[in-house]
Parts: C-alpha cells; structure tokens; sequence
C-alpha cells in the first residue's frame, strides 16, 4: 500500500496572522521532498486571513514540477457547477495532470453560505449534481446541465484526464457519496479507530454499488521539533480538544509531533489504520524547518 505524506498549504491562516509567500512555501515543500500539496477552502473564518483555494493551488502549480496539487477540501457547492468543473478543468491542465480534487460540504461557519447565496439545505444536492456531470465536462462531450434550470448545455475544452476525487467529512453521507462517485475518501479530525471503522463501511458501500473501494486519506496536525518532545502534543491536542469540543483523548490521537522519529511513529498509525494519503497541518513557527523534519519523518517510513 502507497503512503504519502503532504502538507496544508497555509491559506488559511495555520501559521499565524502573517501568510508566507505561497510560491517560497510551495517550492521548498517540493524540494524537500513531501509528495503532495493541499489548500483548503473557505469564503470566511471569523476574520481570520485566507486565500481562495483554487487560485493558491494554480501559484503552487506554476512554482512546482513534481508534488500533486489538492483541496482539501473544496467547497464546490458555493459556486455555480460550471464554473468549479471549469477551474478543476484548468488546474489540471496547467499542472500537467497533477491535481487531485477535494469536495466536501462543510457546515462550522454558515455566514459563508449565506454570503455566498446557498441555502445550507442545498450543499449536498449541489455537490452530487457536480460530481455527476465532472467526467462528462472535462472529456470535452456536450453536457446537458438537467439539474439547472432550461437544463443548459456546455462543452468546455481542453479536454483533461479524470482527476482523483476525494470526498471529505465523517458522515455516512460523506461515506456513501465517495463510494458512488469518487477515488477517495478523505477525513480530519479521525482517530485510527475511527479510521478503521469508516474504512469498512466504505467497503460495504462501494459493493452495494459495484465500484472499487476508495482510498483513505486523512487530515491531521503535527508541531515538529529537532530533539524528543511531548509537550507540542499536549498543547496542539488540548487546543484542538477546546476548538472541536471533543476529549482530549481523542485530540491525543490526531496529532503528531516531536522529533522526527517521534512523528514518524505518530504517522504510522495512521497508515497501519489503511490510510494512504495524509495531509499535515503544520502547528507552531518556523515552518521551513518543520517542512524539513517532515520529510525526514516521512523517509523513515
């Protein structure tokens, strides 16, 4: 089983208030080695800076020969079906195939949906209508959009391979959308119990609709230092505990952290639970150093 370990690009403020130069971040992940980049997605945070996904994962492509682009995860149903198909249909083109795209739904900060003219009852028909026609619109063949009104037709070229799709969320909504429609199913916030729990509903899902299980990947946070540490852990899983209303237990165990070798061990949970794909959120300063000790980690995987 493949293991890659990416990063979160920091879009969204992660960091700290101050958001680093997108191509310096961008150029040192891909040479120290991580395999994957990933923005997330949102119009609004309470007032925390961000940038808008697509646009940041367009900068990475452009600064980037090897590392896959992703969302993690984008959420589609904020924008008109055509124009998302559009702008998936662009990064991959411009990144030579590399992009791998993220849905999901999401729900914490409902202002953006208003700002954005979408009733939260709507996300997830909106989302399944997108994931519908993709394969049509981005094979370049005339598509009928019969979820719109006068049921519009569109072709839109180039035409570009399939990217990967991966649904994220915890939901047995979530679960099934990615057995009906996609390649993988990414989590956050999941313990490897969790994980392994998911992970065989998936399976019964996708035999219920004879397609291939998807993938697993997962979101999770890491503070990494040179030398042995417990206490980034302890800080990290107790300010998660608070920000998710969740025991800190729980927190405990969807974050990595300390020395290389101690990410390491924290990382391989995650795989030995069936993950393929982790995306790492990094905590803390100096996030060039930490990109570094990542990559070390990863190695010794």
């Amino acid at each position: 089983m493949s293991f890659d370990v990416g990063i979160l690009l920091p879009t969204i403020g992660h960091l700290g208030n101050d958001l680093p130069d997108l191509r310096v971040v961008s150029r040192h992940a891909e040479e120290v080695g991580l395999g994957s980049l990933w923005a997330g997605d949102h119009l609004t945070m309470g007032g925390a800076p961000l940038l808008e996904s697509m646009v940041a994962l367009g900068v990475a492509a452009a600064v980037t020969e090897r590392v896959r682009l992703g969302c993690s995860v984008l959420l589609a149903a904020t924008r008109p079906l055509a124009w998302v198909a559009k702008q998936v249909g662009t990064l991959q083109y411009v990144s030579g195939n590399r992009f791998e795209f993220g849905v999901g739904v999401g729900a914490k900060w409902p202002e953006e949906w208003s700002a954005s003219a979408v009733p939260l009852a709507e996300r997830g028909r909106r989302t399944d209508d997108l994931l519908a026609a993709l394969p049509a619109l981005l094979s370049g063949t005339p598509t009928k959009l019969s979820s719109l009104p006068g049921e519009p037709e569109v072709t839109m070229r180039p035409a570009v391979p399939m990217p990967p799709i991966w649904v994220g969320g915890r939901s047995e909504r979530a679960l099934r959308r990615a057995a009906t429609y996609c390649t993988g199913w990414l989590t956050t916030i999941s313990t490897p119990d969790q994980i392994r729990t998911g992970a065989a509903r998936l399976r019964e899902l996708a035999d219920e609709v004879a397609r291939p299980v998807p993938s697993i990947g997962t979101m999770i946070y890491a503070s990494i230092t040179r030398t042995p540490s417990a206490d980034a852990v302890e800080v990290m899983a107790a300010s998660l505990a608070g920000a998710y209303s969740l025991p800190l237990e729980h927190t405990r165990q969807v974050v990595v952290g300390g020395s290389p070798e101690q990410t390491a061990e924290g990382l391989a949970k995650h795989r030995d639970a069936g993950v393929e794909q982790v995306v790492v959120a990094i905590e803390g300063t100096g996030w060039q150093e930490q990109y570094e000790l990542l990559a070390e980690a990863a190695r010794l995987l």
